[in-house]
This record gives structure tokens, C-alpha cells and sequence, in this order.
């Protein structure tokens, strides 16, 4: 949440931040700014509230020339979002400026001190404590800007990543990680900083990855140093990240959500590929050759997510528990970390995240692996930090998602988790051989089902959308697998249109919620071929004779759900395993529909961010 970009090199400035800023704003949106020092040595910041548009518009027709830059796009955690609470912060003199990501916890403690100390603040940040007290350690005891950031850092509790420039240093860039992304790009005679590597992948390909506790110090046509708070050394490890400009565009389409909804074919086919053999139909997931023994061993496994994630993760429970013979347990990664949950070595922890930079996620991984458990990442973004935390893991590989909602990540993570699965059932050698080959087989031709699901419901879920537009609630409902995509669906519909939506397991409507059936409330039933199709026939009866407006995602051939429904959306006869993956499509669709139908900002719902790395 929050994102952060700087330069420094030789060209302008100003038009790499911006265009930095324009592909982190999926990270922030309620303000935006920048501080750049010109070349006659003033230290100028500007920023407003609203979009990266708005900053533009602000800077329009003023001398912004520089060959140093901060930059900032916010999502609000401390002070509403107004331009004296947007980023960057000025230290009281005016000679330190300051980008933060993150939250301080004990910011009110240090304000205090420094208030006493003679400081006044014009914000209402945690951020603008942070660079007073930079400013005051360097003042107080005469010493450099990196010796004053080390100090700080010593002070600060929290999770954060900072930029920082100094008006009496124009050379001089120091960048701080700790519990918050934060990349250095390289690249020739000149720098780049990001909370995203992607923001500035036009300009270079290698970056270094800075990790918790350090602290980078980058100089004019100097190579990048980077220390701890202790002023030890730390080992420059330069990664190339391979990326296209063309993935980080829309493409023609309206919105990056459509465009990541249509994707879907080909990414489950990159995520999918050199993972099944296609003569066997074996699933092989080195991660899972590789530690054997854990998997063999294991006593029980641990899912720990976030939102999407964790909705993935109640799918991937299910097909453990079935074709491993393993037990499960799914948790909230924020409530995991925080409820002293017991872990013993024999425990697998999979820690499930699409950024790889979920704060709580992350929190999970690193208790999990002081507990001495075992712990896997399941992923999509390559060098992130809880790629690096685990032990081992499988990327999803379906490229990046810029759409706040997310889409294709859901249906990746899916896939991946039975390829995991399977992979385990493999290893295992339990009587599941068969049945996941024909899984392995059938998961082979998922990308082109997912062709014909989208060339199937795209038009008529777009007529359904201008039905239910002026909903103002939503049910949904399925049972097995099936009962989490549900909750996807009413996830999706929420996020970006603001509709109430719940998620239901179709037997728990008669235990209360059945209450609240009438005309005007639809019903989004998921009826797809399983052992509980017949019970969920019944629960749509029940709808049915309250009034209730179904509709109903069924089979191509299904003839009796379909028939109750009030509206049918159908798709590709697939597998139970693959069903959820498939059924995603037309719930995607419609939330996306009825939010364009709307009015909504798709890509930027309020109050949302894309990689939330904040408690």
C-alpha cells in the first residue's frame, strides 16, 4: 500500500517519476506528490490530493528541472487525504524531504519528544515524524544524512520503507526497507527506487532487492552501497527481471480488470506449463521433488492468506485433504500470527500471496519458521519478499496484475494449488495415481475451456449485469469447492461496485440467512455437477418458494438446476477439481459488468490498494 519511486542519474527526473507513479497507483490513489532538486540547489516538493492526473495538472507550467527525485502515491493510514497529509514530508527546516511507505507504531511517542524539542508538524502523519527525527539526530549530533537515517531506524517500530533526499546533498539518495517492499533499479549512470520493480522496468532490467533492515545508499556515478542500522556492509546482489512494457498495458481493453479476466486462457497455460508431463500425465513441482521428505512427513498442513488468497486456500483444502490424505487447516493470516497457534516441526505452513508482500502473510511465514516448521510460498511475483522468506515454493506465473480486484491471480493460485496437490499424491504413492492423471489430463485443455467460457457468457452476462445494476444485495451461494468460489464471487462484486454481497455454503441458508430471501434480493447459485449437486437443487427450491431471483452457473448439460433458475449462465462440463477455476469467469464478468454499469472506477475501487503491506 503506498507507492514509491525515485531517480537519480542524468536525465529528467521528473518524467520517470511520474510514470513510475501512473504504474504504483494500483498501490495507493488518495494523494500524490514529489520533492526534486532543481539544479540551483532548491529543494522543491509538490502534491495534492486526488490521482496521479492531479498531480500533473499541478505541476503544469512550472521549472520542475531536476536530476533528483522523490515521488509518492498514498493510500491513507494516519490523516485523512488531503495535500498537507500527501507524501513527501519536509523536515521542519525544509531541507529533508521524505517518502514513506508503511505505518509507525510508536510515532506518538517519538512526536512527543520531538514536540518538546522545539518541532512543530503541519500533517497529521506518522510520516512526518520520521523525517523530524532525522533532521534532530543529524542536528544533535553533527553527523551524516545515513548516519542520521541508521540512527533512526533504531528508534522507529513498525513496518516501512522510506526515501530520502537532502537539498545539501544533490547527489544523494538514501532508500530504507523494513517490512515493506523496496527495489533499487541499475542502470547506466543512473538510479531507480521502487516499491515495485515493474514502475521502472521501461528504463532498466536489474535490480537489487533490498531486504529487512537495510539501507541503501546511492550516490551520483557511484555504486550502490548498501548497510545495516549498524553500519555493517551488505552483500550487492543485482537480479534481472524479465518483464515486457507490453504486460503492464491495457492492451485496447477498457479497463486492466477486463484485460486480466481475457488473459486468463493463456496465463493458466504458462502457469500449467512443464508442470504435468504430457506423455505420464505425471505433476511434477520441483519445490515438492525437491523436499520430499517434508511432504512425506508431514502431520498436518497450514494454508495462511489474505482475501483472495485465502479463498484460494479453502479450494486448495480441499484438494490436499482429498488427494493427499493430509489434514488442513485454513487461517486469516492476521488471525495466525496473533492467536499463538501451536506449529510443530512435522507441520507444512503454505503461506498463499499474490504480491509475495502481504504484510500479515509475511508475519505468518516468518513465526511459522521460527516455530521450525517447514514453509512453502505459493506466489506470482518473482524476488518478492515471501519467496524469499520460505523455504521453497511454486510460482503461479501469470504475470502481473494491475487491477485491484483481483482475477487471474485467484484462478493461478487455484491451479497451482492442485498442482501441489497432486504433485504431493505423487510423491506419496497413495492410491490417487489415477485420478490425478486424468486431473493432470484434463487440466491440459483448461486453457482452451476457458476460451469457450468466455466466448460462451461474456454477452449474456453483460445483459444480466443491466438487470441486477441497482441491486443493493447479493447472495452467494455453493457447496464444496464450490462454497469458496462463491465467496470469490461476492468478494469481486463487492470490491468494485460497492454492492453488499455475501458468500454462502447453499446448506447454512435455512440457519439464518434464508431471512433475508425476497424479490429483491438475487441469489448467485453455483449448480455444477458433484455429489452435492441434488442437495443443492433442493436449497434453490427453497429460494424459489420464498420469492428469491436465482441465478443459477450451471453445466452445459444440466437440465434440472436450470430449470428453477430464474437466469442460467453455462459452462464448459469440466472436472469438480477444475470447476471452481472455470465458474470464476462469469462471476468476474458480471461483478465487472454491474461496476461499469455503475460508474465505478474498476481498476481503482475506493479505499482499496493492490499489495497490501500494512497491518
Amino acid at each position: 500500500m503506498c507507492g514509491i519511486v525515485g531517480y537519480l542519474g542524468n536525465r529528467d527526473a521528473v518524467p520517470v517519476l511520474l510514470s513510475g507513479l501512473r504504474r504504483l497507483e494500483y498501490r495507493g490513489y488518495d494523494s500524490a506528490g514529489m520533492a526534486v532538486i532543481r539544479g540551483n540547489g532548491d529543494l522543491n516538493v509538490h502534491k495534492c490530493k486526488g490521482r496521479v492526473a492531479d498531480l500533473e495538472k499541478h505541476i503544469e507550467g512550472k521549472d520542475t528541472a531536476a536530476t533528483i527525485g522523490i515521488a509518492h502515491t498514498r493510500w491513507a493510514t494516519h490523516g485523512e487525504p488531503n495535500d498537507c497529509n500527501a507524501h513527501p514530508h519536509l523536515s521542519q527546516s525544509g531541507r529533508i524531504a521524505l517518502v514513506h511507505n508503511g505505518i509507525i507504531e510508536n510515532y506518538r511517542i517519538l512526536k512527543e519528544a520531538l514536540t518538546e524539542q522545539g518541532y512543530t508538524f503541519r500533517s497529521t502523519t506518522d510520516s512526518e515524524v520520521f523525517v523530524n527525527l532525522i533532521e534532530y539526530i543529524q542536528e544533535a549530533n553533527n553527523c551524516s544524512l545515513l548516519e542520521a537515517v541508521q540512527q533512526a531506524t533504531k528508534q522507529v517500530v513498525g513496518a516501512y520503507a522510506i526515501a530520502v533526499v537532502d537539498r545539501d546533498n544533490p547527489d544523494q539518495l538514501i532508500a530504507v526497507r523494513q517490512s515493506s517492499p523496496l527495489v533499487i533499479g541499475i542502470g547506466e549512470g543512473e538510479y531507480f527506487i521502487s516499491s515495485d520493480a515493474a514502475s521502472v522496468i521501461e528504463y532498466t532490467n536489474d535490480f537489487v532487492y533490498l531486504n529487512d533492515g537495510e539501507i541503501a545508499l546511492i550516490s551520483r556515478n557511484v555504486p550502490v552501497r548498501v548497510t545495516t542500522a549498524e553500519n555493517e556492509s551488505c552483500r550487492v546482489d543485482i537480479s534481472t527481471l524479465q518483464l515486457s512494457i507490453s504486460e503492464l498495458e491495457k492492451g485496447g481493453y477498457e479497463h486492466f480488470m477486463l484485460k486480466e479476466i481475457f488473459e486468463q486462457p493463456h496465463t493458466l497455460q504458462d502457469c500449467i506449463r512443464g508442470r504435468i508431463d504430457k506423455q505420464t500425465y505425471a505433476t511434477v513441482l520441483s519445490g515438492v521433488r525437491d523436499n520430499k521428505e517434508h511432504f512425506l512427513n508431514a502431520r498436518r498442513i497450514i494454508i495462511v492468506a489474505c482475501g483472495t488468497s485465502w479463498h484460494a486456500a479453502l479450494i486448495g483444502k480441499h484438494f490436499i485433504e482429498s488427494l493427499c490424505r493430509i489434514p488442513v487447516e485454513v487461517d486469516y493470516a492476521s488471525e495466525f500470527r496473533y492467536r499463538k497457534p501451536v506449529i510443530q516441526s512435522d507441520d507444512i505452513v503454505i503461506a498463499v500471496s499474490q504480491s509475495g508482500e502481504t504484510a500479515d502473510t509475511l508475519a505468518a511465514v516468518n513465526l511459522a519458521r521460527k516455530s521450525g516448521a517447514f514453509v512453502y510460498g505459493v506466489c506470482n511475483v518473482v524476488g518478492s519478499s515471501i519467496a524469499r522468506a520460505t523455504d521453497s515454493g511454486t510460482y503461479i506465473h501469470v504475470g502481473p496484475e494491475i487491477g485491484v480486484a483481483s482475477t487471474k491471480a485467484f484462478t493461478g493460485q487455484v491451479t497451482v494449488l492442485l498442482l501441489l496437490a497432486m504433485a504431493i499424491s505423487h510423491e506419496k504413492g497413495i492410491a490417487q495415481e489415477d485420478r490425478c492423471k486424468a486431473i493432470a489430463k484434463e487440466m491440459l485443455t483448461l486453457p482452451q475451456k476457458l476460451e469457450s467460457t468466455l466466448e460462451r457468457v461474456t454477452t449474456e452476462v453483460q445483459s444480466l449485469a443491466k438487470i441486477f445494476t441497482y441491486a443493493h444485495n447479493f447472495i452467494y451461494m455453493g457447496r464444496g469447492v464450490n462454497y469458496p468460489t462463491a465467496l470469490e464471487g461476492a468478494l469481486k462484486l463487492k470490491e468494485i461496485s460497492y454492492i453488499h454481497a455475501e458468500g454462502y455454503p447453499a446448506a447454512e441458508m435455512k440457519h439464518g440467512p434464508i431471512a433475508l430471501v425476497d424479490a429483491e434480493m438475487p441469489c448467485v447459485v453455483i449448480a455444477t455437477p458433484d455429489a452435492t449437486y441434488d442437495k443443492t437443487v433442493s436449497n434453490m427450491e427453497e429460494i424459489k418458494a420464498r420469492g428469491g431471483k436465482i441465478v443459477a452457473v450451471v453445466a452445459e448439460e444440466d437440465t434440472i438446476a436450470s430449470e428453477i433458475a430464474d437466469y442460467v449462465i453455462r459452462v464448459p462440463a469440466v472436472s469438480e477439481y477444475l470447476m471452481p477455476i472455470v465458474v470464476s469467469i462469469p462471476l468476474q464478468l458480471l461483478a465487472y459488468h454491474i461496476a461499469v454499469n455503475k460508474g465505478r472506477d474498476v481498476d481503482k475501487p475506493r479505499n482499496l490498494a493492490k499489495s497490501v503491506t500494512v497491518e
